[in-house]
């Protein structure tokens, strides 16, 4: 749950927020990924895989969570084809979804490690699964870190498959695609 004597206040992502999200997903990844991934992991997703993916921010799907003007979380969703990554990576699919027969996607959480643990990644996702519903989706899917398997599975996402990605010369990491029916 979300400490109550912290103020929180959760709005869309604008395109001016890019520089910090920037920053935000590189302090989460390098603070909350070590037990997890390997340096070289961490620094090559960081590359090619997490990052800042503006069409969410376009759409109007992505979210920020600020404390005292700062940015200390970011997530969204997505009626997009595309799974994960941000605007560097390859292979990005950017055709809309069918809500009746296709699942929409949870996109790109990452948490500021001084505010880990605080239910703010799980605020963030309710606020995600009550739009994709709004939009007539009925499942969510996504491909969760490591680190953010706990989170997702409290919050009743159920584990389809674990994947080795690529993130080029030699070095490769793991994702878990997870889905859950809305309700």
């Amino acid at each position: 749950m979300v400490s109550e004597s912290i103020p929180f206040t959760i709005r869309p992502a604008t395109l001016s927020d890019v520089p910090q999200l920037g920053e935000l997903i590189q302090a989460s990844a390098r603070g909350l990924s070590r037990e997890h991934y390997s340096p070289e992991q961490i620094e090559g997703a960081l590359r090619c895989a997490w990052g800042v993916d503006t069409q969410l921010i376009r759409d109007g799907t992505y979210f920020v969570v600020e404390h005292e003007g700062e940015l200390v979380a970011c997530g969204g969703w997505s009626n997009r084809k595309t799974l994960f990554g941000g605007d560097a990576q390859q292979g990005r699919e950017p055709e809309l979804l069918d809500c009746a027969k296709e699942a929409c996607r949870i996109r790109a959480f990452f948490v500021h490690p001084q505010f880990a643990r605080r239910g703010i990644g799980r605020m963030l996702l309710e606020r995600c699964e009550a739009e994709a519903k709004r939009e007539r989706f009925s499942r969510v899917e996504l491909v969760a870190t490591l680190p953010g398997l706990q989170l997702y599975r409290a919050c009743g996402y159920q584990e389809i498959e674990r994947k080795n990605y690529p993130l080029g010369a030699r070095v490769e990491i793991e994702f878990v695609t997870m889905r859950k029916a809305l309700l």
